[in-house]
């Protein structure tokens, strides 16, 4: 029985090729001013587990230490590869900000060249790469996301389907490796696209030992040092559940009901893209060479929607960044059936293409710039409120200990001081550790065994000695500071700092 991808190999046919072009500078040129323009409206408004990621990249370029603060080893950054990335580039920039925007620029050249050659190779017109980066690029989600390892997940599955279908087993193996420290959950849809390829097993070994050669320096030493080889933050997450009725599986509707206009678009791929994997399959089962040319791209969104599946079955809480590794499968998918759509849908497929991309431009903008807030946040201030507090805070805390309210990072970013929870506090997770462990079955607590067989559980939570606390009222007379905030996911409250005692009393 012939492959899917067999076919591939050997389809001919009815799409203009995508030619070397005389000028190939000109499309990640301008992709790169795209982005760095995207970058300086956006830093305004980096969400706040942005800044758990810049504070780690921070404290490693300055200190040659692993954790949120500096006063305490931690192991909850989600993406290693994405710390060490921003903490090269800080440490010769000396501004973590301005690394995060460095580093997402070279992200998305690094993209937009993975999807110009997958269009060479599936003989695409040459639109395809400019305009699935702008269908990304402007996403309402995935601009509320830069910063996180969005953009280094999406470049690395783009180059991890390139060489899937290029047969290089060993630079695949090296990406899938990569992609395993952007995200550990992203090895799923690496998964697929290693699987799905014609006679996979071909060069297995080379794939296996360059996936080896980039994780094991990294899972080995997290394992040995940090206590734990995958993130803190696995447990921690699991542990929260869902946020009152919404989970991951119905998370898209909380979003749509706080961010309507944002959040339709910024999932719209989804809905569109499983419409147009219908119509591909039927399509593809009639034996159509443009289908069949298709067959990389609706992998790649099958393994989007695996990975809705998983974290659906993982039960964590509806964070808006988990949802785009399926959003951007999906997209690419779409990006690739619109520029091969025949003559007599061509009009309307490129109609569509254009008003979601002026439609989310718009989205962004009409409030204004540049914006306070995200198009899609679930934080509770805005970046500049919580950098403004954590100077404060600084010089009124003096050197104590301080107990956040539940976000952490835009104030320790700024503060630079010893503030803790889960995630800076070592001694905070071991609660989550165990909860997990209580919900999983044998296989997965044996597991978690495994990855926390090191872990010093023995390590006490700190004793902080001031309390941050949110209040809608006015706080209390035993208050040291007050500020008023505002997001538009909590609306006004008021954020205080007292003493612990008093706070417990």
């Amino acid at each position: 029985m012939r492959s899917a991808s067999a076919e591939l190999d050997e389809a001919t046919g009815a799409l203009p090729v995508a030619r070397s072009v005389t000028r190939p500078w000109v499309l990640p040129a301008g992709v790169a001013v795209a982005s760095a323009v995207v970058f300086a409206l956006v830093s305004h408004h980096l969400i706040d587990d942005t800044y758990i990621t810049l504070s780690y990249a921070k404290n490693l370029a300055f200190h040659a230490h692993w954790g949120l603060i500096e006063q305490g080893t931690a192991n909850t950054a989600t993406s290693p590869l994405n710390v060490l990335a921003l903490a090269a580039v800080t440490f010769v920039v000396r501004d973590a900000v301005l690394a995060a925007g460095i580093v997402f620029v070279a992200a998305q050249v690094g993209l937009v060249l993975g999807l110009r050659r997958l269009a060479e190779r599936a003989e695409l017109p040459p639109a395809f790469a400019p305009l699935t980066f702008g269908l990304l690029l402007v996403n309402p989600l995935l601009l509320s996301s830069v910063g996180l390892e969005v953009a280094l997940g999406a470049t690395g599955v783009v180059w991890a389907l390139v060489y899937a279908g290029e047969r290089h087993p060993g630079r695949l193996g090296l990406v899938i490796g990569l992609l395993a420290l952007v995200r550990i959950d992203l090895l799923l849809i690496a998964a697929v696209v290693f699987l799905a390829r014609r006679e996979f097993w071909d060069g297995i070994w080379r794939t296996v030992f360059g996936a080896l050669a980039v994780t094991v320096p990294w899972f080995g030493f997290s394992w040995l040092v940090l206590g734990s080889a995958v993130p803190d933050t696995l447990v921690i997450k699991i542990s929260q559940q869902s946020w009152g009725p919404f989970s991951f599986t119905n998370g898209p509707l909380l979003y749509w009901r706080n961010f309507p206009a944002a959040a339709t678009l910024s999932f719209l791929p989804l809905l569109v893209g499983g419409l147009a994997g219908v119509l591909w399959l039927v399509q593809f089962r009639r034996g159509s060479a443009t289908a069949r040319r298709l067959t990389p791209f609706a992998l790649l969104a099958v393994a989007g929607a695996l990975h809705y599946v998983a974290y659906s079955r993982l039960g964590v809480p509806p964070y808006h960044w988990y949802y785009a590794p399926s959003i951007i499968g999906a997209t690419i998918f779409l990006g690739a059936c619109v520029t091969a759509a025949p003559h007599r849908a061509k009009q309307a497929a490129w109609t569509g293409a254009g008003a979601v991309l002026a439609a989310s431009v718009a989205v962004y903008v009409l409030p204004g710039v540049p914006r306070r807030f995200a198009p899609i946040t679930s934080n509770h201030a805005s970046t500049t409120e919580y950098r403004e507090i954590g100077q404060e805070l600084a010089a009124i805390a003096h050197g104590r200990t301080v107990e956040t309210a539940g976000e952490v990072g835009a104030l320790a970013y700024a503060c630079d001081c010893e503030l803790v929870d889960e995630f800076s506090d070592r001694g905070a997770v071991d609660p989550a550790i165990a909860e997990t462990k209580r919900r999983s079955g044998d296989l997965g607590r044996a597991l978690l065994e495994a990855n926390f067989h090191n872990f010093d559980h023995s390590v006490a939570p700190m004793s902080p000695e001031l309390v941050l606390a949110t209040t809608r009222h006015t706080p209390p007379s035993t208050a040291l500071a007050s500020w008023r905030i505002d997001s538009p996911w909590m609306g006004t409250q008021n954020l205080y700092l007292m003493p612990a005692h008093a706070a417990g009393s």
